[in-house]
C-alpha cells in the first residue's frame, strides 16, 4: 500500500493512501488468489484519506479485506474521498454482508468510533451495492444521522457515479459474470482441493491392488486412475466455470452433472479394465463433477442463499447415491 506522507497533516493523522499499487500490492493480490495467507489478507479497520479530502468529500464504505480496499482506492484516482473500512474479519463485502460482519451495527459503530460527523459537513455514506443485504439504511439514519446511499456494483464505476451526483445508471446496478470473473476463484479451489484429489488418487490406486494380480494391477491401472482423478478435478474446477453459460440447467448441480456425464462417458469408452470398472468410473465422474460444481454457488450471481440451500437438499443425496453406486461397482470389479 502506498502512503501519501505529504498530506498526512491535512487529515489530522488519519492514514492517507494513494490509488497506485506497489509491487507488494500486486504480489499480495496474486498470492491471495492462490490461497496464500488468504485468511489474513486484511487491513486495520478505520478511516483512510484519499487525496487530502475536505469536509465536503464523500465517505465510501468498504470491507477490511485488503484486495477489496485496494480495488476501491485504485478506482479513485484523482478523487478526494474518505474511505471508511469496516471490520469484516478480512472477508470481502459481498460475503461479509451475507455473514453479517458487513452490517448495520458495524457501520454505526465505525461511524461513531472514527467521529466522521466531526470530519464532514454532509451526512451521507456510500455503501457498495453488494453490501446492501447487510445494511439497514433506516437504522443507520436513525442511530447516526447519516443517510446511506448504495453505490454501483463495481468500484470502477464510482467516478461516474460520484460525478453524476451519486446517481447510478442502470448498467451500474447489474452484476456481470464474465469469463475472467468466473475463473477468479478457480485458483483458490484448485489449491484447496488438491490434498483431497491426492488422497483420492492414493486410495483408488491402493484399492487397485485388491485384485488377483495385486501389485501388477497397481502398476497397470495407476496411470489410468490418475488420469480419471485429475480430469475430474480439472473439469469440476476449471471447465465448468468456463462453460457455465452453456451447460444445461440453472442449478449448479445439474450443470456439473452434465459435464460429469460427458467426462464419464469418455473415460468409460476408453477404460481398458473391464465394463464394470468402466461404468463405475462414469458414475463416480458424474457424482464428483456435480459435487465440485457446488463450490461456486456462493460466489456467483446465478443463485441466492435460499436457492443454494434448496439445491443442496436434493443435490447432495443424489450425488451421494451416484458415488455409492460407483464405489460399489469399483470394488466389485476388483474381484471379477
Amino acid at each position: 500500500m502506498t502512503f501519501d506522507t505529504e498530506n498526512l497533516a491535512l487529515t489530522q493523522a488519519i492514514p492517507s493512501v494513494l490509488p497506485s499499487w506497489s509491487w507488494r500490492d500486486y504480489r499480495g493480490a496474486f498470492a491471495v488468489r492462490w490461497c496464500v495467507y488468504r485468511n489474513t489478507y486484511s487491513i486495520p479497520p478505520g478511516v483512510y484519506a484519499m487525496h487530502a479530502p475536505t469536509a465536503d468529500s464523500p465517505i465510501l464504505v468498504t470491507s477490511n479485506y485488503k484486495l477489496s480496499f485496494d480495488h476501491l482506492r485504485r478506482a479513485l484516482s484523482g478523487i478526494a474521498a474518505w474511505i471508511l473500512v469496516l471490520d469484516t474479519k478480512g472477508i470481502n463485502v459481498w460475503c461479509a454482508a451475507g455473514k453479517g460482519t458487513f452490517g448495520t451495527d458495524e457501520l454505526v459503530n465505525r461511524l461513531h468510533e472514527t467521529q466522521m460527523a466531526q470530519q464532514v459537513t454532509h451526512r451521507v455514506v456510500v455503501v457498495p451495492q453488494l453490501g446492501a443485504p447487510g445494511v439497514a439504511a433506516h437504522e443507520v439514519l436513525k442511530r447516526t444521522g447519516f443517510k446511506v446511499v448504495y453505490g454501483p456494483v463495481y468500484a470502477c464505476d464510482l467516478p461516474a457515479f460520484l460525478n453524476a451526483g451519486m446517481k447510478a445508471e442502470p448498467q451500474m446496478r447489474r452484476i456481470g459474470f464474465s469469463l475472467g470473473e468466473r475463473l477468479a476463484v478457480t485458483p483458490v479451489e484448485l489449491v484447496q482441493r488438491f490434498p483431497q484429489a491426492l488422497l483420492l488418487l492414493l486410495l483408488f490406486v491402493a484399492s487397485a491392488g485388491l485384485g488377483q494380480q495385486g501389485t501388477r494391477d497397481i502398476v497397470e491401472q495407476g496411470p489410468w486412475i490418475a488420469l480419471a482423478v485429475g480430469s475430474n478435478f480439472v473439469t469440476g474446477l476449471v471447465l465448468i466455470p468456463v462453460l457455465l453459460p452453456w451447460l444445461p440447467g440453472r442449478a449448479f448441480a445439474w450443470k456439473g452433472l452434465a459435464a460429469g456425464l460427458l467426462l464419464g462417458l469418455a473415460l468409460a469408452w476408453f477404460w481398458p479394465f473391464g465394463n464394470v470398472a468402466a461404468l463405475s468410473v462414469a458414475l463416480l465422474s458424474v457424482a464428483t463433477c456435480s459435487f465440485l460444481s457446488l463450490m461456486f454457488t456462493g460466489c456467483t450471481p446465478y443463485t441466492s442463499a435460499s436457492g443454494v440451500r434448496r439445491e443442496m437438499r436434493w443435490a447432495l443425496p443424489m450425488q451421494g447415491g451416484l458415488a455409492f453406486c460407483g464405489l460399489a461397482g469399483w470394488f466389485v470389479s476388483r474381484f471379477i
